[in-house]
Formats: C-alpha cells, structure tokens, sequence
C-alpha cells in the first residue's frame, strides 16, 4: 500500500506543480478567462493563508503543518492494509506536498523561510479560488467521509496488532 500512496501522491504533486507553472505562463497579468459561462473561470492569485484567506499572516505556520502532515502520512501509510484509504493518504500527501513546494520554493529572501505563497488559479462563484493540490485534498476527504460512514478501516485489526512476545501487549 506504500508504493500505492507514493504513486498517488507523486501524480497529484506532478499535476500541481506543472499546472501552476502553465498558470503563471498563462495567467500572470491576465484579465480572469471564463471557461464555462460565469460558473468557472481561470483567475491568477497568491495565497499566502489557507482556504478562505484564512491565516494570511501564518504562512510559516501552514508550512510548519503541512510538514507534520507529511510525517503523519509517513508514519500511518506504511501500516495500511486498505486500498481505498491508500489513496485517500496520497491525494492528501500530493496535495500537501504541493503547497508546501509554493511555500518553500516561491518564498522571496526578504520574507524568509517558508512565507512563499501559494498559487491558485481555478475560480468558481462565491468560492476562493484554489488549485489542483486543494481540490486533491477536498476529494480525499469526501473519500474518508464516505469510507467511515461505511466503516472501512485503514488498517486491519489483525495487520495493525503487533505481536511483542508471547502474551502480547
């Protein structure tokens, strides 16, 4: 199930990055691009919170999140024995990994570490526009939703038991 979240999440974080980068080609100094009427259109924007703008001023916050995110998913997906929640922790992990990248790799030297912002690009209305990464990780919790509503475990109880001796602990 490793490989399978490694897979995943490498495919959301390639897609991410390679539409981001074809976004500020496309979009820098743009007027926004209705794609489907007024219901979705293509808007450039740097966010240095999180959804909704919120945390504007803790981005360094978010990386530091995102990062215990990443270590979390390191830690829970080398025991999972579920193949639905195999792709649930790799959308998220691709998702996380790829703002994180923004934050990382888009920060200015006057700003500091981990102050990059992040790039969306998708608009819908009365939504904040988002990007590939978000929606990667809207989808996984619909996924987990739906996987715990219908009490599929991440991990089996006999594969998630580790046997310490003879009686066990």
């Amino acid at each position: 199930m490793w490989i399978r979240v490694l897979l995943v999440a490498w495919l959301v974080w390639l897609l991410d990055v390679g539409s981001k980068t074809w976004a500020l080609t496309v979009l820098e100094n743009e007027e926004p691009k209705k794609i489907l009427g007024n219901f979705l259109s293509l808007s450039l924007a740097r966010n240095s919170g999180s959804a909704f703008s919120i945390a504007r001023s803790g981005t360094q916050f978010l990386a530091i999140f995102a990062i215990i995110v990443i270590c979390g998913i390191g830690y829970w997906a080398r025991r999972l024995t579920s193949l639905p929640w195999a792709y649930v922790f790799g959308l998220v992990l691709g998702g996380t990994l790829g703002n994180l990248t923004d934050r990382i790799f888009r920060a200015s030297p006057q700003n500091g570490a981990f102050r990059g912002r992040v790039i969306d690009w998708i608009a819908l209305p009365h939504w904040p526009v988002f990007n590939l990464a978000d929606s990667a990780i809207v989808i996984a919790v619909a996924i987990s939703a739906i996987l715990s509503i219908r009490n599929v475990s991440p991990i089996s109880p006999s594969e998630g038991r580790r046997d310490d001796g003879p009686h066990g602990t």
